[in-house]
C-alpha cells in the first residue's frame, strides 16, 4: 500500500495536480471514472440489498475494482444485509456464511474528537452502516497528516489537522465504504442530544494487484 500511495502522489506532481489537499486514492482515467460511477448509480452490486446507497464520499472507482476483484464477498455481504433484521440481530460478531467474511454489530456511543483515533488499513476495507443514530465520520488530509506509530496489526493511526479534514453524518439510507487510501475517524460526537449508535461493520479484504 505505501507504494501505491507513493506512486499516486508522484502522479499528481506529474500530471501538475496542485497537491494541497487529498483525502482518496485518484483516477486519472475518465473513462474509467464513468464506467465506474454508472456502475455504482446502477445498483448492480446490490444483490437484494435495498435499504440504503453509497454515501457520496465513497470512491466509485475503488468500490467498481475491488467488486470486480473479489465478487463473492461483496455479493455475500449485500446479500446478509438484505435478509437481516440489523435492529433485532444480537450485537456481537456474526459470521456471514459460506465465507469469512464476519459481521460486527455495535451497539456504541459518539465520543469527542479529540479522544478518537484516525485509522487506515491496508489489507482490509471498512464497510460501515449505521441502522440506529447519528454517527459522524472523518476523513483525514493525507498532505497534513502523518503516522503516529507503527503499522500493526492491521491498522495505522495518524496526526492530522482537524481544520482539514471532511465531516459527514451518518443517515439510515446511506453506508460509508472505507478503502485504504480513506483515513477515516469513527464514532465522533455530533450536536444531538442522542450519541448511542448501533452501526453494522464488515471487513473486506482488500485485493491488491500491484
Amino acid at each position: 500500500m505505501r507504494k501505491i500511495l507513493s506512486t499516486i502522489m508522484m502522479l499528481m506532481l506529474t500530471m501538475g495536480i496542485a497537491a494541497q489537499t487529498y483525502y482518496t486514492r485518484p483516477c486519472f482515467d475518465k473513462k474509467l471514472q464513468k464506467q465506474a460511477s454508472r456502475w455504482m448509480k446502477s445498483g448492480q452490486w446490490r444483490n437484494g440489498f435495498t435499504a440504503a446507497k453509497p454515501h457520496k464520499s465513497v470512491n466509485a472507482v475503488d468500490f467498481y475494482e475491488q467488486y470486480q476483484k473479489n465478487p463473492e464477498q461483496w455479493k455475500a455481504l449485500f446479500h446478509w444485509l438484505s435478509v437481516t433484521d440489523l435492529l433485532a440481530i444480537p450485537k456481537g460478531k456474526h459470521p456471514i456464511e459460506g465465507t469469512t467474511l464476519v459481521a460486527s454489530v455495535e451497539d456504541s456511543e459518539n465520543g469527542p474528537l479529540e479522544k478518537r483515533n484516525s485509522e487506515s488499513h491496508y489489507h482490509h476495507i471498512d464497510f460501515q452502516y449505521v441502522v440506529k443514530g447519528t454517527e459522524r465520520f472523518g476523513i483525514i488530509d493525507h498532505m497534513s497528516s502523518e503516522p503516529k506509530d507503527k503499522y500493526k496489526p492491521d491498522v495505522i493511526h495518524y496526526n492530522y489537522d482537524k481544520d482539514k479534514a471532511l465531516f459527514y453524518d451518518s443517515r439510515p439510507d446511506e453506508f460509508f465504504i472505507f478503502f485504504p487510501s480513506d483515513w477515516h475517524i469513527a464514532k465522533v460526537k455530533t450536536e444531538l442530544p442522542d450519541q448511542q449508535i448501533r452501526v453494522i461493520v464488515i471487513k473486506v479484504d482488500y485485493i491488491d494487484n500491484i
